[in-house]
């Protein structure tokens, strides 16, 4: 199966989009994560923003276009838990609706301040399988002015190499890029042999992420030492079920490269290097031997809840999550055996900035606002 990368994002206006800018709160990167000098107050014209709404967390980047990219002017992250509940309910909850709305109202504030007038908001797996899912995003709209567009998980995929691929590592043959959400596991294949964005050969979406892994697994999870490796065993083997057609599809005897885009990957690469803190500059980029990885993933697996909780990278927001991202790259790693995994910080939102700024439509609209 292939499909395009040159799908045409659906921008909106920002909004009330309001002229003042604030100072920003980090330093701006360019897109590569490098930093770019001291802080500067921004011109006063349009900015692009990006909001990924996940089954786990709403993040949110406004960047102005740079020579190399782009330069982040600001950013936001929380943990929303929007996904809650819906494994054995098919509904949000009230609670996770309340959590994920008052996240993005944030992010409305923010677009306003920075005087965002382009930008594009997503939502993916919790909302595309709640029976309320249009519903809330009505709400969304009604109280942020946010519209959230439920994306497919062909274009979540499209996003997540859109703004990660750069960071593969050089070489010839399919490399296969994944995404770990909270909802779902995306699967790339792509080919990186013309230059430039690369060619999505096949792809695949399973609907098992960190919190639907979770919640299917239940109470098991945080048993005994032997309640919690059976149920690893189980998730493994769920997971790996979920992949299976696709893994008959790969490709044999190819180089093997490896991207991972996901908490969990950058979460367990934080372990590995035994960071007192999570520390993007650090992580964004990093090559890991996967065997390496392999060995971290058992390791946590065997931890019980508050031992994981202790972790500084993990901490208890993600003690309860944590196990079943394990499982998910340890199914990963088996049917892609690359001796590298390559670990990105970037991807759906990346990829929408980079849709924005480089798509005809969008620029046209943006002078229109920016006029």
């Amino acid at each position: 199966m292939v499909f395009e990368t040159s799908q045409a994002p659906r921008p909106h206006r920002a909004p009330d989009a309001a002229p003042d800018i604030e100072e920003a709160q980090q330093r701006p990167s360019d897109h590569s994560g490098n930093r770019s000098g001291p802080v500067r107050r921004p011109p006063l014209r349009a900015h692009y923003a990006a909001i990924d709404l996940g089954t786990n967390n709403c993040r949110l980047l406004i960047a102005r276009p740079a020579a190399q990219g782009f330069t982040v002017i600001d950013a936001f992250s929380r943990i929303v838990r929007l996904g809650e509940g819906l494994t054995a309910s098919g509904r949000l909850s009230d609670d996770a609706i309340d959590r994920a709305v008052s996240a993005l109202a944030i992010c409305a504030g923010k677009l306003r301040r920075r005087n965002v007038v382009l930008a594009r908001s997503v939502a993916t797996e919790a909302c595309r399988r709640a029976a309320n899912g249009d519903e809330f995003a009505q709400r969304v709209y009604a109280e942020t002015g946010i519209k959230l567009d439920i994306i497919s998980p062909r274009e979540e995929a499209r996003l997540a190499v859109l703004g990660s691929h750069s960071l593969l590592e050089p070489g010839h043959g399919p490399a296969l890029i994944f995404d770990i959400g909270g909802g779902s596991t995306e699967l790339v294949l792509v080919d990186t042999g013309g230059g430039g964005e690369p060619r999505i050969l096949d792809w695949h979406s399973a609907p098992w992420g960190v919190v639907s892994l979770s919640e299917w697994i239940g109470d098991m999870a945080h048993g005994d030492d032997d309640t919690r490796r059976e149920a690893y065993r189980r998730m493994r083997a769920q997971v790996s079920n979920a992949f299976g057609g696709f893994a008959e599809r790969m490709p044999s005897g190819e180089p093997c490269r490896l991207l991972g885009t996901s908490g969990t990957v950058t979460t367990l690469a934080s372990v590995l290097l035994g960071l007192p803190r999570y520390d993007r500059a650090t992580i964004d980029g990093l090559v890991v031997p996967t065997e390496t990885m392999r060995s971290i993933a058992a390791h946590i697996a065997c931890l019980n809840l508050d031992d994981r909780a202790a972790l500084p990278c993990i901490g208890p927001e993600r003690a309860d999550l944590v196990v079943a991202g394990c499982a998910i790259l340890e199914a990963i790693l088996d049917i892609w055996p690359a001796e590298r995994l390559s670990v990105a910080d970037r991807g759906i939102r990346e990829g929408i900035l980079r849709s924005l700024m480089h798509d005809s439509t969008a620029l046209d609209a943006w002078r229109q606002a920016d006029a």
